[in-house]
């Protein structure tokens, strides 16, 4: 048989990749990067029913993320550069002889390089029982698939086989499925590869705390099944037995390595397929292998991502022989940075200390589930350590792994208020450090990013460099690199919020909390850039300031009513007249309706308001009724209605909450665990009118089915059997981004409380116009500093974040109420000033389905739509 494909005159020799992977898909990515895929037919036989996804963060499907949205590839790029992928059609045989690989459909390739890329398979224990109905493997999507489905029909408790990083992701899966859940693992601690006995037992201390129940120590047994064939119970080497619906084994994994085997390739003792520098096979240098299914030149089988991409990388530059051939993969960095069940885990270099004649470092606190160890040389070296509970230094300690520190290492482990720890930043960090161990960049190539290719943000070194795109955990060094570079450089990196203020918006808002100024105009003159001190303001620092005085006027003893003298004269469009512009002049109107819940009475007052003023009206996506196409004089006849029957503002025009979106709950939905609509109402007249830097959505689900769309909102509250989980920093607008889980299994004090504390929080830290998705993932340390700060109290300021919040309830107003009692604030709505009587001329209508739309061809008299005002969308 050919092994080319002809293209034109000239043949294509053909590359033929078994397994579609993370390792794989690095692997095509690292062809198509040297036009290898232009000048290759290439060819990718993939086992699974879909193309390769993320399975680092697998978990994340539990928390809403959709097998979609953990998808690595595109049909864009596999079409784009000539890919021929065959899903669900792995390959059987492989005959080297012939050169030539038949898949299990019959589908015969031949090939002049074949890479394998199979990976591993999940370990089950030779245990009785393995088999029977209920029991699971931790793996794949549709193994969770699988999971969720079975929790959901019969299960309530569920056991984990194996304490690893698997088994504890599966653990908490599990427990987030409403099981009650536990953790068999057979060491005498969690993580027995990653920490040691002290972190361990930090680990063992704060998953407890969570519910889970922990067994260590012993093994399983016996898997024991009922009369239907179904797991009942576990029995455990040390004699009990635990009794359970439902057992995931993630005992480890082995690699795959039969189809090697099968055609005479040669394998490790332990298993792998036994390759070269430039991961050739040892057998036939035709034949590759990476990923976990390969035994590297130092005996190892590497299991993480960061190594198989590393390997996918270097097997490509053989293949290419373009000079880069000479890289080699002779082992790698094992460091690890994790998030397990919310707690914070990484180890890093020697982080058991195998070294000859080496020290520890450490510091635990029991109470507080820290614990911290490094070890160093008896020169001074750093070698290795490990984290639990608290792993924000990760990225600066990995990377001066293998130096001497510029600060003794007991300075490096003690938290701020007790040893003041020296600031580590990039300076520290000598240009051979790895800074994103998962695609192997290093300080210098950062640097030269900035320096080299012009890039001046860190979206822009992500691009040039690969840094930051793989596990994440780099991102907050990579962001100190690229400013201290820029800097460096001598380009001004201007933090200020505008040319009138050289302070960001979170320096302007702790200095009109710290100092109680009420006005933008004492703000400015004792603040602003001294050439911006006789003007009046920008329309960019003149709404973030109002929204900042509004947002503190209760405390700073500021009138907090939008409309005041001083406070209007600072709004845009939009809050200056209490309602949205829309493109032909006209206003919107956006009565509050908690949690989607009205009554008839209330439905028929809409109803009679938009037909006498002959509205348009229109069901939203956040659950309430707009009103489109009032004109500005008639925005007070309309309120004075709706007040009267009960309403208030919905600020739909305002950078404050929006809606709390809510199901029906249990009240109604027989799916349903917790009163939804109940507690969406609690919290839409909780943060009614809170002014935050950008508007603000939410919303409520009653079970885990999720219909209320939580994970989508800055934030969102989802219900469980055992009380209610909170998300955070979702945006179902532009860029979609799903909501992370903040804390799980709330009371509704506890829920509330961290609610307040997460918002005054966001509202205190959070950029102009920031949306929450935006300002978590910009915000140095991430989700986990903000859970750091508002779950656990470590800067100390929850007391003050709660009083703020209880400030703003207990004085809060609706802003239409007292607009249509004050015949001063009413005088503004008028369409001219000086003929107050007079409607705008150029706002007109025309028929459309049985209602209005906006009567566009009057632009041609000259109207133009208003500038599109940000956030002013209105759901």
């Amino acid at each position: 048989m050919s092994t080319t494909a002809p293209v034109g005159d000239r043949p294509r020799p053909t590359i033929v990749l078994v397994g579609h992977g993370m390792v794989g898909q690095r692997f095509l990515e690292a062809l198509a990067e040297r036009g290898l895929t232009a000048t290759h037919r290439v060819v990718v036989l993939c086992e699974e029913p879909r193309p390769a996804y993320d399975r680092v963060r697998l978990t994340s499907y539990f928390s809403g993320r959709t097998p979609e949205e953990l998808s690595l590839t595109d049909t864009e790029f596999i079409t784009g550069h000539g890919i021929e992928l065959h899903v669900g059609d792995p390959a059987e045989t492989v005959d080297r002889a012939a050169r030539r690989v038949t898949a299990r459909s019959g589908l015969t390739v031949g090939y002049d390089v074949l890479v394998l890329a199979t990976g591993s398979s999940p370990f089950v224990p030779p245990v009785p029982g393995r088999d029977a109905e209920g029991c699971f493997v931790y793996r794949t999507i549709e193994d969770l698939l699988a999971i969720e489905a079975y929790a959901r029909s019969r299960a309530t408790t569920g056991a984990v086989v194996g304490g690893g990083l698997l088994g504890l992701e599966a653990a908490g899966a599990l427990k987030g499925l409403g099981l009650a859940s536990h953790i068999v693992e057979f060491a005498p601690r969690l993580m027995p590869v990653q920490v040691d006995e002290g972190g361990g037992a930090a680990l063992l201390r704060s998953i407890e705390e969570m519910g889970l129940a922990v067994h260590t120590g012993v093994g399983t047994q016996e898997i024991v099944v009922g009369a239907d064939g179904a797991v009942t119970g576990m029995k455990l080497s040390d004699g009990s037995e635990l009794a359970t619906d439902m057992v995931v084994f993630s005992a480890g994994v082995r690699p795959r390595d039969q189809l090697a085997r099968d055609t005479g390739l040669a394998v490790g003792e332990r298993g792998g397929i036994t390759v070269d520098e430039q991961c050739r096979t040892v057998t036939d240098p035709r034949v590759f292998a990476i990923g976990e299914c390969a035994q590297a030149v130092d005996g190892r089988v590497y299991g993480l991502v960061a190594p198989g991409y590393e390997q996918a990388e270097t097997a490509a530059a053989a293949i290419a022989a373009d000079g880069s051939g000479q890289r080699a993969f002779t082992g790698a960095d094992l460091s690890t940075k994790l998030k397990l069940l919310g707690v914070d885990v990484a180890s890093f270099g020697d982080a058991h200390g195998t070294a000859a004649d080496c020290l520890d470092v450490v510091y635990s606190d029991s109470r507080a589930g820290l614990y911290k160890k490094l070890v160093v040389g008896r020169d001074g070296t750093l070698l290795g350590g490990i984290l639990v509970g608290d792993a924000e230094a990760y990225g600066t300690l990995r990377a001066l792994t293998g130096t001497v520190p510029p600060v003794p290492p007991e300075r490096l482990v003690l938290p701020a208020d007790a040893g003041a720890p020296a600031a580590l930043g990039p300076a520290a960090l000598p240009d051979a450090a790895v800074i994103c161990s998962c695609h192997n960049v290093t300080k210098g190539t950062i640097r030269g990013a900035v320096t080299e290719h012009s890039c001046t943000s860190v979206p822009e070194v992500k691009k040039c460099t690969r840094a930051g795109t793989g596990c994440g955990s780099c991102v907050k060094v990579l962001g100190q690199l690229v400013t201290a570079e820029l800097e460096a450089s001598g380009v001004e990196v201007d933090k200020g919020l505008c040319g009138c203020f050289a302070r960001t918006r979170e320096e302007l808002y702790e200095i009109v909390l710290a100092l109680r100024l009420t006005s933008y105009r004492e703000l400015l003159d004792r603040y602003g850039r001294e050439e911006a001190r006789d003007g009046d303001g920008c329309e960019t620092c003149k709404p973030a300031v109002a929204s900042i005085i509004a947002s503190l006027a209760p405390t700073i003893g500021a009138d907090g009513y939008v409309l005041d003298g001083k406070q209007a004269a600072l709004q845009d469009t939009n809050d200056h007249f209490l309602a949205n512009l829309q493109k032909n002049g006209s206003y919107s109107v956006v009565p509050r309706i908690p949690g989607g819940e009205i009554t008839p009475e209330k439905l028929i007052v809409i109803g009679e308001i938009a037909r006498d003023f002959g509205l348009y009206t229109k069901i939203t996506g956040g659950q309430r009724i707009d009103m489109f196409g009032a004109r500005v004089e008639q925005l007070p006849l309309i309120w004075t209605r709706l007040v009267d029957a009960g309403f208030e503002s919905g600020h739909a025009y305002g950078k404050a909450l929006r809606t709390v979106k809510s199901c029906v709950g249990r009240t109604w939905c027989r799916y349903g665990v917790q009163d939804s609509v109940r507690m969406a109402i609690d919290l839409e007249l909780r943060y009614r009118g809170l002014r935050s830097p950008h508007k603000l959505k939410s919303a409520v689900s009653g079970c885990a089915r999720e219909c209320a769309e939580a994970q989508s909102k800055d934030f969102g509250v989802i219900a469980t059997a055992h009380g209610w989980n909170l998300y955070v920093g979702g945006n179902g607008g532009a860029t979609p981004r799903h909501a992370d889980l903040l804390a799980q299994d709330l009371s509704d004090a506890e829920l509330i409380r961290l609610i307040d504390r997460f918002l005054m929080f966001y509202i205190r830290t959070a950029d102009r116009l920031e949306r929450t998705s935006v300002w978590l993932e910009r915000i140095p340390g991430g989700l986990d500093h903000v859970r750091d700060v508002v779950v656990h109290d470590s800067l100390r300021i929850c007391a003050e974040l709660e009083s703020l919040m209880a400030a703003h309830v207990a004085h809060y107003r609706d802003e239409w109420a007292e607009t249509i009692n004050n015949p001063e604030k009413l005088a503004r709505f008028v369409s001219f000033v000086n003929a107050p009587d007079t409607p705008d001329p150029v706002v007109g209508f025309v028929p459309e389905r049985d209602q209005i739309k906006p009567d566009l061809p009057l632009l041609s008299i000259g109207l133009r739509p208003a500038p599109a005002l940000e956030g002013s969308a209105q759901r």
